[in-house]
């Protein structure tokens, strides 16, 4: 009786070794996502979650955008002052 070639053996083997591989990988993933389905009507929607993170962020800039302003107008009335008190010592 002949043995069967080594590359005979090889194209029956891989062939069946990835089937095998193919269908545990599904069964394994079909597994580990069957008890986390959450319905669609209870989760928020991934545009919900930007929507609310982008109106907290504008909320921000305004904030920083106020406050920027704010510390501005301070700092130039401070700097006319100056200029008037320099100016009006300078007379006297």
């Amino acid at each position: 009786m002949a043995l069967p070639s080594v590359r005979s053996v090889l194209c029956l083997a891989i062939p069946s070794i990835l089937v095998i591989v193919l269908l545990s990988v599904r069964l394994v993933g079909a597994s580990q996502d069957s008890g986390n389905v959450i319905p669609a009507e209870s989760r928020p929607c991934v545009d919900c979650h930007a929507f609310e993170f982008m109106q907290r962020a504008l909320q921000d800039l305004k904030k920083t955008a106020y406050n920027l302003d704010t510390r501005t107008e301070t700092l130039l009335l401070r700097a006319e002052k100056r200029g008037l008190c320099d100016c009006f010592h300078a007379m006297h």
